[in-house]
């Protein structure tokens, strides 16, 4: 196929997800306070999107508490930066199966399933101009967790994010989920323009060898938006990977801890190599207004 690199590159900042990284790297932010300043020190250098996880501020774990949310939403939009915000709905369909005898009952250590609208009632408080939409199950990693959305639940999931004017960003794990993602654009669910992340890498999911992830690139309308991200050592190569290919750069603490070898890194370095791959390559990097347009988010 043609080469059809992308020239007007904008860049997505995960600034900390719900991975067991907390402990891992003091950088990885855990507090509302600090999600906000590290996705602050993000857009500072070069971010046009933040995606933004909450965590417990004590444990660091995981969590779907709504002021958490609110608190971040109200640290970055009171900042002196101005960047478009997108918060995560994948939070609530976590399925871990008791044992490969005794698979139920689930395992109440972590397992944690919620409704449709209780999964999307952080959106509808806080109105980011973005969040997404995990367009698939899959096994997801080692162990007896299962990432679970079913056909129902994305309808209801998209149709409320629609209605809220809130842009679902789609994430794809897998082809079957790239078939999905296009039916909810056939019924009406998913509003155009649509946007779309190709999450490579993540066991398992599609792995992030060239020939996948070209074959999840063919499998994206022309017409759609995409930025991919892999994870881990692969984390800072796909920046060219994905701007090569026609699409936008993701990094962050969230899908890597690393900015060279034994190096942690914070999210602004993260960002800032990716700023120097996109623009050593020839294109040029575009700011949350022009990101607006593009995709017609509703600045809050």
């Amino acid at each position: 196929m043609p080469l059809s690199m992308n020239r007007d590159v904008f860049i997505t900042c995960a600034v900390t997800g719900s991975g067991d990284t907390a402990g891992k790297s003091p950088h990885v932010p855990r507090s509302p306070k600090e999600i906000a300043a590290s996705a602050i020190d993000a857009a500072k250098a070069g971010a046009a999107i933040v995606h933004c996880h909450v965590r417990d501020p004590e444990t660091g774990a995981p969590s779907r508490r709504n002021d958490l949310y609110r608190q971040v939403t109200d640290l970055i939009r009171s900042a002196d930066v101005d960047v478009v915000l997108n918060l995560t709905a994948g939070m609530g369909g976590d399925l871990i199966f008791g044992n490969v005898e005794s698979p139920l009952p689930l395992n109440p250590q972590g397992t944690d399933m919620a409704g449709a609208t209780e999964r999307v009632s952080h959106v509808a408080e806080c109105l980011p101009e973005i969040c997404t939409l995990d367009c698939g199950t899959m096994n997801f990693s080692l162990g007896d967790y299962v990432m679970t959305n079913t056909p129902s639940m994305l309808r209801a999931m998209a149709k409320m994010m629609t209605d809220l004017g809130v842009r679902p960003e789609i994430e794809a794990f897998d082809t079957g989920h790239l078939w999905f993602a296009k039916q909810l654009v056939e019924e009406g669910l998913i509003e155009d323009p649509v946007l779309i992340q190709l999450c490579m890498g993540i066991p398992w999911g599609a792995p992030d060898d060239l020939n996948t992830f070209m074959a999840m690139v063919n499998n994206v309308p022309k017409s759609w938006t995409f930025s991919a991200f892999s994870i881990g050592r692969n984390a800072m190569a796909y920046p060219a990977a994905a701007i090569l290919a026609g699409g936008n750069v993701r990094v962050g603490l969230e899908d890597n801890l690393y900015v060279g070898k034994g190096q942690l890194a914070t999210n602004a370095q993260l960002v800032e190599k990716a700023v120097t791959v996109i623009e050593g390559m020839g294109a040029r990097i575009i700011g949350p207004a022009e990101v607006r347009e593009k995709l017609k988010l509703v600045k809050r």
